[in-house]
Parts: C-alpha cells; structure tokens; sequence
C-alpha cells in the first residue's frame, strides 16, 4: 500500500477512488467504470505531476524521508554483483549505520560505501536510522584505503540525517572521524563519485561525498544542519522549520546553482519511492557515466581536481 504525505492528500483521495471503482467493477461484471476510471487516473496525474512540478523546500524534505524511498540497501542489490559487505573499524568495532564493501558494478570492480537507514522498525534500529558513530567513518577510511590499495573506484551513497549526536560518540572522537573521512575523501588517488539519495545531513554526509563528482537526486536534501534543529537554535522553536528550510537552500536546484552539487538525477513522476527500479537504474547509469570521464586522470589529477573544487566552494572575488 502506498504511503502518502501531507501535502499528496488530494492525490491520495483520487486514486483512492480509482482503486474503490475497479474493486467494484472485479465484484460486479455488470458494471462498467472503465471511462470514469480513466477521467479519474487522468486527473490525478496531472495533479502528481502539477504538485510535483512546484514542491518546496520542506515538501522535497519530507519526500527525502519518505520511508519506501530506495535506500543503499536496495541500490546494491540492483546495481553491485557479488557484494562482499566488509565490517569493523579495527580500533573499536562495528558499525551498521555506514555500510561497505567491495562488489562489480557493470563490469568493473568497485567499493561501495553509504548510510543505510532501515526500512521498518528492526532495520532502522539495527542500522541506527543512517546516523552513524565515530566506528562508522573509521570504516569507511579503512575501506576508502582498501580500494586506493587495490585501485578500484570508490561509490559513495549518501542517505543520513546526521552523524549519531550521543555522548559515546563524542566521548569516541566522532568530530575527529567525519574529520579524518573527509581528509580521506580529498587525498583518494582513485575516482570517487558521490550520490545524495535522500537526506544529506552535516558533516556525516560529507563525511562520505567528498567526492570527485556528486550527484543528487531531484527531490534529496543537502544541508549544514537539519531545518528542525536549526530553527531551534535560531528562534528557540521548531515551529520554524519550514521557514529554516528554504533559508537554507537544501534542495538540489539551489545546490547546483551555488555549485556545491555537479549534476540532478531527476526523479520519476511523484518521487523515487514511486518507481524505485527505474530510479536505481538510472543513477547506475549516471555514475557509470561519471566513472567513464574519471578513468582518464591519474592519481595526482583526481587529487588535485577534487582539491581545487571543495577550496572553491563560497570563494568570492576581491575587489
């Protein structure tokens, strides 16, 4: 059953219809509803697409949190053959809230690294809800290493609301972790390619997409701090996300017109949670592309070029 949002109730209503008059008409053969049903379907396609067409800023977030948006999970399963997930930081222990390991992707050996959230309520506990601890990014140095080691490149997926907040990550060095990742990030001798999928929270995203070139989906979220919790520091309330949201600048269009983004995936009709096979295929077949233009540049060029693009982020001209 699908799940809808706030704002895709009048959505929801039309095809809630839909589906009452062909359950009907699979009750009763007698009864046509096959033109109603079509005036219907029709019309809540164009309100899919009309609402779709002109989301906010706080609606792209809810829909980056949609719980059947595909998650790295379901990405490697579709896209990495022979995935060989590789656990533990070898200093503290295991972290399932970065998941990572090495696999084929289309022919050509990669390592895959990403926040997997969970899907239901085992999942996400066991997976922390993506919010990693300090072992998470430990990991995926470790692993980053692993595949420079070997000269493979690496896929980052990045889906997290934050770095895990409690005291045990502090008291373990979680600033120092995402600090050593993102260094990591900048000194790969491979290609590393980036994808926002859903939420791209503080420095635990870019902790991991530091990359050569990121990606994002057309309706993911990008952001220094979550909308909530920066209008609670801001205006002492929560009440003020929405308004936190858009002075943010979250989404991807404004992302790749500040630059801090290389490219859009766009989404399929009604967000990726709608045709999730198509969606995961599609950002395959975008970091395929990204990885054909990478092969061409040695080390010290990916290096430098990936350098060169983070230190000029927010640079302005002196006058």
């Amino acid at each position: 059953m699908h799940t809808y949002l706030d704002f895709e109730k009048p959505i929801a209503e039309l095809e809630g219809k839909v589906q009452e008059l062909k359950l009907l008409a699979s009750q009763d053969s007698s009864i046509s509803v096959s033109d109603e049903v079509s005036k219907l379907e029709q019309k809540a396609a164009q309100l899919l697409q009309e609402t779709y067409g002109a989301l906010t800023p706080w609606q792209k977030l809810q829909v980056a949190r949609h719980p059947r948006r595909p998650h790295f999970v379901d990405y490697v399963e579709r896209l990495i053959e022979d995935f060989t997930p590789l656990a533990g930081d070898r200093v503290f222990g295991e972290d399932q809230a970065i998941v990572g390991g090495l696999g084929r992707f289309r022919g050509r050996s990669v390592m895959v690294i990403g926040h997997e959230k969970g899907s239901d309520t085992q999942t996400r506990m066991k997976h922390n809800f993506g919010m990693a601890t300090p072992e998470g990014y430990r990991k995926a140095v470790r692993l980053m290493q692993l595949a420079e080691r070997f000269g493979i490149p690496v896929i980052t997926l990045v889906d997290t609301a934050g770095a895990y907040p409690g005291i045990g990550g502090e008291e373990r060095g979680q600033a120092e972790a995402i600090a050593r990742s993102t260094d990591c990030c900048l000194g790969l001798g491979v290609p590393l390619v980036s994808v926002i999928i859903g939420e791209g929270g503080s420095g635990g995203a870019v902790a991991l997409a530091t990359a050569n070139r990121v990606l994002m989906l057309e309706h993911a979220v990008y952001s220094v701090i979550s909308p909530e919790a920066g209008a609670s520091i801001l205006w002492r309330s929560s009440d003020k996300a929405q308004d936190m949201a858009t002075a943010l600048k979250i989404t991807a269009q404004n992302l790749h017109q500040l630059g801090v983004i290389d490219r859009i995936l766009p989404e399929p009709v009604g967000g990726a949670h709608r045709e999730r096979a198509q969606m995961v295929k599609e950002t395959g077949d975008a970091v395929e592309e990204e990885l054909r233009g990478l092969d061409k540049l040695d080390a010290a060029t990916l290096k430098r070029l990936r350098r060169e693009k983070f230190l000029a982020m927010g640079r302005v001209g002196v006058a």
